[in-house]
This record gives structure tokens, C-alpha cells and sequence, in this order.
């Protein structure tokens, strides 16, 4: 049952990817790994079940992407920005943009409200809460701020990958969101606070 779902989950990355969920032929797409609609139906209920699975697989991914970078950038400050601004990025990555930033948001609805979002947004209010401990951000209500500094990002990614010319819209998007994330900060940067870590 797991390996059919991998297999189902696999294919549909490709397919939504390449053809986009609207013209995604389910037919095709199990009978390019062997298995049957019914198959798709009991691991999935429906397409809209699938693309959702695509998605917070894709989604999972590019937070894990976004973590590994701020975490090699020097400190919490320095990572959260990085995080961010990797994330505006992958919005110029055709499979993210496809799936997740275009037809994830149009079939299933608000992505602030995805388990994967979910989880991003835990780990950014730990690392506001110890900016905030630390002096190094306002005292602020820190899930205000995470919510804040994800959605902006989020909402970045979505307007790059929404525009006519993404690559000319990213370097606005970040600039925007580094300005906005700015906002936060305490007062000017101690050369310290950029490399101590955790």
C-alpha cells in the first residue's frame, strides 16, 4: 500500500508539473506506474487528495531547502532572513511554481492553512521568541511576528510566480520583504549577534 502510494504520489509530482492539475489525466498517470483508478481512490479519494499529498510533499521539501541555508548563513537573525529569501526564490523553480504557488493555492484553498505551512511557522516563532530573548528583535508578540514574517514570504513567492516576468519580480520581492523583516529588529545589528548561533 505504501510503495503504491509513493508510485501514485511520484507520478502525479511529474504530471501535474508538466501538464499542470487541470489537464493531468488520471488515467495516464496510474496506468504509467501500473496501477488502476481504484488504487489512486483508496490511497487518495480523489485527484484534489493527490495534488494535496504532491504539494505537502513539495511544500515539506522547500522548508527543509529554506532551513538548510539559514542555518549555514551565521546566526538566528541572518538564517531567518536567508530562510525567507530563499523560500521568494524557489518561486522561480518550475515544479514549485506549477504546483505549489499556482494551482495549490487555486484548488486547495489558502496556504497559510497547509500541515506544512503549519510546521514553518512553529519553527519561526522559536527562532523570533529567541531574537526577542536575546534583544536582538522588539518585544513583540512572537506568533504575530512568525505569522507576519511567513506570510510575507509566502505572499512574495506567490506574486513572483503569479507575474508575466518572475525573474524581474524577485529581486523587488526580496528587497520588500528583507525592508519589512528589517522592521523588526530591536536597533542596529551587534557584530556579535550575526554569528552567534543557537
Amino acid at each position: 500500500m505504501e510503495e503504491n502510494r509513493a508510485k501514485l504520489i511520484a507520478a502525479a509530482r511529474k504530471a501535474f508539473a508538466r501538464d499542470g492539475y487541470a489537464e493531468a489525466s488520471m488515467d495516464e498517470l496510474t496506468a504509467s506506474v501500473g496501477l488502476t483508478r481504484g488504487a489512486l481512490y483508496h490511497n487518495f479519494a480523489d485527484k484534489r487528495g493527490l495534488l494535496s499529498a504532491v504539494v505537502n510533499m513539495i511544500d515539506g521539501e522547500m522548508a527543509a531547502r529554506a532551513q538548510a541555508i539559514g542555518a549555514r548563513a551565521g546566526g538566528d537573525w541572518q538564517g531567518l532572513l536567508a530562510e525567507g529569501v530563499a523560500y521568494i526564490e524557489m518561486a522561480l523553480d518550475p515544479e514549485v511554481q506549477r504546483i505549489v504557488l499556482l494551482d495549490g493555492p487555486a484548488v486547495l484553498g489558502d496556504p497559510s492553512q497547509w500541515p506544512s505551512q503549519s510546521h514553518c511557522l512553529q519553527v519561526t516563532k522559536q527562532t523570533v521568541e529567541r531574537l526577542i530573548s536575546r534583544g536582538i528583535l522588539k518585544p513583540i508578540d512572537a506568533e504575530a511576528a512568525a505569522r507576519l514574517l511567513n506570510g510575507a514570504a509566502l505572499n512574495a513567492a506567490l506574486w513572483v510566480a503569479a507575474s508575466n516576468n518572475p525573474k524581474a519580480v524577485l529581486p523587488k520581492a526580496v528587497d520588500a520583504f528583507t525592508h519589512l523583516a528589517s522592521g523588526l529588529l530591536a536597533g542596529p545589528l551587534a557584530p556579535g549577534a550575526r554569528t552567534r548561533k543557537k
